[in-house]
């Protein structure tokens, strides 16, 4: 079960602070410090934000789907797919950031999609500002990575790893996509996946994928997520971690890590991490029926 989250997070997941325009419209790019903006569709504002290390053209499927209902703001986050870098700290940056750009955006109550590290995000933004975001949907991930291996893991106890993984990903790029290789090799299924999953690797900044795993390791929101206002769908998968775990034994540490979390539910997937590439056609399937009692 050690690698069972590690593989959660490793998915693969501009000093300017200009704020995105109040008139962004469907096609623009709004651009933050801590990420960049692809505006498709029209209806209820869904942010959808991608894992370490991915582009998010990870949810083209998904934006296809929603777009004829929903106005898909999907982000790229820094350091990562070819965005330009931030200075640590990464992950409070962003969201931050993410907070300023629903209100400048005046979106009201956005959706929330958010896979493996993406979630995470999500769920510090809800539970850091409960009354911004509305419905939340996390993608196989947790509140705090450390304890999905070690249930008796802190943060006192999980700042030595979280600055050895640092300092082991502060290599040079092309060490940085060999040693990514074999992990995102457990994350999907078809060869197409693979590849397209490793091109947004090769253009990530080693110390941005760093400086990201380093904060995963290094805030535990399972009491904060209590502050959480959202309905929540959190989607599970753990056929990646077999031959580690049973499902039963991978569920219940799911259900450990949000048990401070009401009116949230976990389903797990039949898939590897990427289950938006393993199965959309369920992938899309658990959002509508999620959303259907609760949209506007």
């Amino acid at each position: 079960m050690k690698r069972i989250h590690i593989l959660i997070v490793t998915a693969a997941a501009v000093l300017s602070t200009t704020l995105a325009p109040h008139s962004a419209r469907a096609g623009d790019e709004p651009r933050r410090s801590s990420f960049a903006v692809k505006i498709t569709g029209k209806g209820q504002p869904v942010i959808l934000i991608p894992g370490l290390s991915s582009s998010g053209a990870v949810w083209e499927g998904t934006v296809e789907h929603l777009k004829d209902r929903y106005q898909c703001h999907v982000l790229t986050l820094a350091g990562f797919a070819g965005q330009p870098r931030i200075p640590a700290p990464f992950l409070e940056t962003v969201r931050n950031d993410l907070a300023a750009y629903i209100r400048d955006q005046k979106l009201d109550h956005p959706i929330i999609i958010g896979h493996s590290l993406g979630g995470f995000l999500a769920l510090w933004l809800a539970a850091h500002d409960p009354d911004l975001p509305g419905p939340l949907v996390i993608v196989d991930s947790m509140p705090f990575l450390p304890a999905g291996s070690m249930p008796s893991a802190t943060v006192e106890t999980a700042k030595p790893m979280a600055e050895m993984i640092r300092s082991g990903m502060a290599v040079a790029r092309q060490q940085f996509v060999t040693n990514s290789e074999p992990w995102v090799r457990t994350m999907v299924t078809k060869p197409a996946d693979f590849d397209r999953v490793m091109s947004w690797v090769r253009n990530t900044d080693p110390l941005a994928a760093g400086d990201a795993m380093f904060d995963l390791f290094s805030h535990d929101l399972r009491d904060d997520v209590a502050k959480i206002k959202s309905p929540t769908l959190v989607l599970g998968t753990w056929i990646a971690y077999r031959d580690y775990a049973t499902r039963e034994e991978v569920e219940r540490r799911f259900r450990n890590q949000y048990t401070q979390l009401k009116n949230c539910k976990i389903i797990m997937a039949e898939t590897r991490h990427f289950i938006m590439f393993d199965d959309p056609n369920w992938f899309y399937q658990q959002i509508d029926v999620f959303l259907a009692p609760l949209g506007k």
